[in-house]
């Protein structure tokens, strides 16, 4: 963008989208977007460093982020070979499953056995994955050593979902909501200037959000050129 990159945030709820441009990735964004400086729920999103700057929400680091390095390393192992990377990812898997079928039976905890045996193989395999890779001997054992540590240390940010329902077990919300931004990245090319990228991202917030209410793109569109744009109603 002028020469220069920038960056697409999103803050989202299941109600409504908000994304903002700007040229810095980091903290320098979220303070600017004045969403997090603000916020006191629970904040779904990957192990990005800044977002832990923020201590007022509860933090839920996501899931599919997780398993994906969880494959990673799975992957790079020895084929036949038992992998803690394995473990983990089924654990994790499996805790998901069963915050699901409670959620869908309408009880509002998942099976406490059930979920105490899952919670013990995903931190047994943490430890032994850091264990495993502790020489940190070469680039991608630093990695693995670092996950695994993550996993280990961070447990509880993994797992907010299998204790508190309300937070999903990943941002995968978020990642549907920039998709567009994504797509007209990869067939259209970037956007080449700030201003352009801003109203590129107020209108895809406004379409955005009105979807989420049931409301048709076409017709958001016609009430916004009309100069009544359509709202959410305040509750």
């Amino acid at each position: 963008m002028e020469g220069r990159l920038a960056w697409v945030h999103c803050a989202r709820t299941g109600r409504c989208t908000l994304l903002m441009v700007h040229p810095r990735r980091g903290r320098q964004a979220m303070e600017a977007m004045g969403i997090l400086p603000r916020f006191a729920g629970i904040a779904v999103h990957d192990a990005w460093a800044p977002y832990d700057t923020y201590a007022a929400p509860d933090h839920q680091l996501c899931s599919a982020h997780a398993l994906r390095e969880l494959q990673a390393v799975t992957d790079a192992a020895p084929q036949g070979q038992w992998c803690w990377a394995t473990q983990a990812a089924e654990a994790l898997t499996r805790m998901q499953q069963l915050v699901s079928e409670a959620v869908s039976q309408g009880r509002d905890a998942a099976d406490p056995a059930a979920l105490a045996a899952q919670v013990r193989l995903f931190r047994s395999a943490a430890l032994i994955g850091a264990a495993q890779t502790a020489a940190r001997s070469g680039p991608l054992m630093k990695k693995h050593n670092a996950l695994a540590r993550r996993l280990s240390d961070r447990q509880d940010d993994y797992l907010r979902f299998t204790r508190d329902f309300r937070a999903p077990p990943d941002n995968n919300g978020t990642e549907r909501d920039i998709r567009m931004a994504k797509l007209k990245q990869k067939i259209s090319g970037c956007l080449r200037t700030m201003p352009g990228a801003r109203q590129f991202c107020a209108i895809r917030s406004y379409l955005s959000t009105a979807a989420k209410h049931g409301l048709a793109f076409f017709d958001a569109l016609i009430t916004l050129a009309e100069g009544e744009p359509w709202m959410p109603a305040v509750t």
